[in-house]
């Protein structure tokens, strides 16, 4: 350095910004664990109702139109955001695309298409109750604003992981489908409730349409459900996971869609269907 040359100021005049994670690793279980906090509830007077594709909407007028009259008439009292599922279009898809030997990210972006043609068919039987459909895109975003603008919304149920759709753990078809996007989505927006309706009465030890001598489980905790092993369920299996790790909807209700008059119940928080906890507490 020359030494008629101007010394380094000695004082450093960098800003720097403290916070709890400025310098630890996001890998850290420590610090993971110290990031336990209250969560804030962004949505917490609405209700989030999960129609089945195959269990309601498949079966057209006959099926669709007595649950289109109960939500109807719930919107008059609750809000609500009504999610929908592929149905057996999702099932034809996945099956070609299997055999076809299509990656799991690419079915579940499929199956977001087909969930969304059946969002927009309730959404057009529900626009007489002020029911407004919600461009995927900007659902999120402008949720809240639909939310205080209009009784009730609707969305394509399957969560938006797309390309990015976790690998399954067996076989190749999608974990997260449209009941593991209608809870995220009232877990991260802190909703009232989550309703999943469904063709059957809650859940069974056994498929009851296979088996009508199957046992009917009015109420169980994830671990219970899990020791169980059951060999089918009436709702994503990763919900079991999701539900474990809740922090604000620690509940769902399964109900019976065929009976259409248990939707109001639900939502007024009657045990009408089958009860899965996070825990014997929740």
């Amino acid at each position: 350095m020359n030494a008629n040359s101007n010394p380094e100021p000695s004082t450093d005049q960098r800003h720097h910004v403290r916070s709890l994670l400025m310098r630890e690793s996001l890998l850290d279980k420590q610090v993971m664990s110290s990031t336990e906090t209250p969560v804030v509830r962004m949505l917490p007077d609405c209700h989030v109702v999960k129609v089945g594709g195959r269990s309601i909407l498949d079966g057209g007028r006959e099926t669709t139109y007595p649950l289109v009259e109960a939500l109807g008439a719930a919107l008059a009292t609750h809000k609500l955001i009504i999610g929908t599922g592929g149905g057996v279009r999702s099932r034809h898809v996945f099956s070609i695309g299997i055999d076809l030997g299509l990656p799991v990210g690419v079915l579940a972006q499929l199956a977001i298409a087909d969930a969304l043609g059946n969002a927009h068919m309730l959404g057009t039987l529900l626009a007489p109750y002020g029911v407004v459909a919600i461009p995927p895109e900007i659902f999120g975003h402008l949720l809240p604003l639909f939310v205080q603008a209009a009784p009730g919304v609707i969305f394509n149920g399957d969560p938006p992981f797309s390309l990015w759709e976790h690998p399954a753990g067996m076989g190749r078809i999608p974990t997260h489908r449209s009941d593991a996007g209608a809870y995220l989505l009232a877990e991260c927006f802190g909703c009232a409730t989550v309703t999943l309706v469904k063709d059957v009465d809650g859940l069974y030890d056994r498929d009851p349409k296979q088996f009508p001598d199957a046992q009917f489980i009015d109420e169980i905790t994830v671990d219970d459900l899990r020791e169980r092993n059951l060999p089918t369920l009436p709702f994503d299996r990763a919900l079991l996971d999701l539900i474990s790790h809740a922090r604000l909807v620690t509940r769902v209700q399964i109900i019976n869609g065929l009976a259409p008059d248990r939707l109001e119940r639900a939502l007024r928080g009657e045990h009408v269907g089958t009860i899965i906890r996070k825990d014997a507490a929740s």
